[in-house]
């Protein structure tokens, strides 16, 4: 993909892409927005009795279950929660929308990518804007 493609269209590398996805529907989990199969996949630290007190659930972190296998971490189960964790303090917060998640998410995921921010789309109309004046 060339920049000036990646840029524009603003496409992440497939494996920012499938964390985006995981970071997403483990949001709706959190906000119990999800499918009736999910209901257990996140569950918060704090909700554990004997746990309530642990520096993991004053970061509001979600319980991980252990596995033995490789396979075992790229189940949802295991992957929704690890993701959930890996997320920044301001993208967990309860009081921030799926759209703020969804934005704020992209613009870390491509630029943990790429190394340079996400454009927004006024940003490109100027850049557009003055490349073809001159």
């Amino acid at each position: 993909m060339t920049p000036a493609s990646r840029d524009m269209l603003h496409w992440l590398p497939v494996p920012q892409r499938i964390q985006f996805k995981i970071a997403i529907s483990a949001f709706d989990c959190v906000r119990e927005h999800c499918p009736p199969y999910f209901d257990n996949v996140c569950i918060p630290v704090a909700g554990i009795s004997g746990r309530a007190n642990l520096r993991s659930a004053e970061h509001h972190d979600m319980l991980v279950p252990s596995t033995r296998t490789q396979l075992g971490r790229r189940s949802f189960h295991i992957a929704a929660p690890a993701v959930c964790n890996a997320l920044p303090s301001q993208l967990r917060s309860s009081s921030i929308s799926r759209g703020q998640v969804r934005a704020g998410l992209k613009t870390r995921l491509f630029t943990q990518a790429y190394g340079t921010p996400l454009r927004t789309f006024v940003e490109e109309r100027i850049i557009l804007h003055l490349h073809y004046d001159t």
